[in-house]
């Protein structure tokens, strides 16, 4: 079980205990949106593709799906998500499984949320209520409400991301990524009913009713592994690459026992061009044409 933590600021302290109040949330969609992707964003960034670097690599997604009732994020983000980071590894994805040099499986075995409540003080209690009922004439005894010192309310997000790749010719296996686990979490808490002080992975620092409480002592900290040339979570623009240069090379062509009439030792090249590594070659049966009109 957790606890409230310890650097809990005197003056807030005393501020709580002058002025008590009562403070509720209201809807949790966006909180419970933003544990599930914070999650994915993590589990996905913790997977390294760099050994894929350079290659051809289609990513088969056939094995994730959208599950009806599951919320926003569903399987288009967790592909979107593998895809830029396989990207900042310097992977080139190719959208035809025939084009591509490695075929890159991904999974997912977990995909959603939990959330607690703890209580200090005195619970809500019917039992007196209850019993009056069962005795005749006795007067109405009302519910107790809860009187609490201080609550919490947690909820927590949880992924469970896997990926493989083999060769698509051959088959051959190529690389696994591992289990990649991630969770994260957000913890509203009142204090003799005033509150929420919000705190966790989804929050930068503590917020107060959803504004941002600028106390150290009370904030997290903390940053993901990079498992890519790009760190998966912060803005970054790919450099465009220069243009190719045509590399023209030039080759020669021995006559073999073929007298060259010519003052000069050294054979006379045959001009074959060719544009980056690969050279023209002309057919065999044209070779003494080209020969003769070099001469």
């Amino acid at each position: 079980m957790s606890r409230f933590p310890c650097g809990f600021p005197l003056t807030i302290l005393l501020g709580v205990l002058s002025f008590t109040g009562c403070g509720a949330t209201k809807s949790r969609v966006a909180t419970e949106q933003l544990l599930v992707s914070d999650a994915v964003d993590i589990a996905v960034s913790n997977i390294d593709f760099r050994t894929m670097s350079g290659r051809t690599v289609f990513l088969e997604t056939k094995y994730i799906r959208n599950v009806k009732n599951a919320g926003f994020v569903n399987a288009d983000y967790i592909i979107s998500s593998l895809r830029q980071q396989m990207f900042g590894a310097g992977c080139r994805l190719v959208e035809d499984r025939e084009a591509a040099e490695i075929i890159a499986e991904a999974r997912v075995g977990t995909l959603g949320t939990d959330g607690n409540e703890v209580s200090f003080g005195i619970p809500a209690s019917s039992t007196f209520a209850t019993a009056a009922t069962l005795v005749s004439g006795a007067p109405i005894i009302p519910t107790i409400p809860e009187i609490s010192l201080a609550r919490r309310e947690g909820q927590v997000g949880a992924v469970k991301i896997a990926v493989f790749a083999y060769e698509r010719e051959s088959g051959r296996p190529v690389w696994q990524s591992g289990i990649a686990r991630a969770r994260s979490n957000s913890q509203d808490f009142w204090i003799l009913g005033a509150g929420p002080f919000q705190k966790g992975s989804i929050h930068k620092g503590t917020q107060f009713a959803g504004e941002r409480l600028r106390i150290p002592v009370l904030g997290s900290s903390g940053t993901a592994p990079t498992r890519s040339a790009v760190a998966f979570d912060r803005p970054y623009v790919f450099p465009v690459p220069e243009p190719r240069k045509q590399d023209v090379r030039q080759a020669s062509y021995l006559g073999g026992d073929r007298t060259v009439p010519d003052t000069s030792t050294e054979p006379k090249p045959i001009q074959l061009w060719g544009v980056g590594g690969a050279i023209n070659t002309p057919l065999e049966a044209d070779l003494d044409r080209i020969i003769d009109e070099a001469r």
